[in-house]
């Protein structure tokens, strides 16, 4: 078995990926979106944290999250936020005999990836990765045309221009002027 180290920092900063179980073809998480943002206010009310970029895919979604002072605990988070969407959808997925025989759903896998923020620079780097990867995995051709994302908001509170990171073209990204 792996011996998996996670980066715990008080009040630290957090990229993370969390991905479905089956990813091939999976629209899971947009499908059900709104228990996926139930799932997350639920967990938030009781233990805080502050969203500063989210994406949700079809079938994996990527956030920044900051903890509050004092609190390394993004584990109980990630795991109370997989549960919560997965009790809120009916039970139809296959399950192998161990994650029968464990009680889990056949909804996520089982870790998830995280990447504790060094600096301003670090930070700024993964917000951008967060925002454009609907385009990376042409989903669509502009950033602002993917509707499960803070970048929305952060156009709102003048955070990046609305035409940020052009358009993806046949031959490869137009940049606006």
């Amino acid at each position: 078995m792996p011996n998996y180290r996670r980066a715990w920092h008080p009040g630290g900063t957090y990229f993370f990926t969390v991905n479905t179980l089956r990813r091939h073809g999976c629209t899971l998480l947009t499908d059900h979106i709104d228990s996926l943002r139930a799932a997350v206010r639920t967990v938030r009310r009781a233990h805080p944290f502050a969203i500063h970029g989210w994406v949700v895919l079809p079938d994996h979604l990527h956030a920044i999250i900051e903890l509050p002072p004092g609190d390394a605990d993004f584990a109980t988070r990630w795991r109370l936020i997989k549960a919560g969407f997965s009790k809120r959808l009916p039970p139809i997925e296959r399950r192998s005999a161990v994650r029968v025989a464990r009680g889990e759903r056949g909804i996520w896998q089982r870790r998830f990836w995280e990447h504790l923020i060094r600096d301003e620079r670090d930070f700024a780097a993964h917000m951008d990765y967060v925002h454009f990867n609907p385009v990376k995995h042409g989903l669509v051709a502009r950033v602002a045309d993917w509707p499960y994302s803070t970048f929305h908001a952060l156009v709102a509170d003048r955070v990046y221009p609305a035409d940020w990171a052009g358009r993806m073209a046949a031959d490869g990204v137009i940049c606006p002027d």
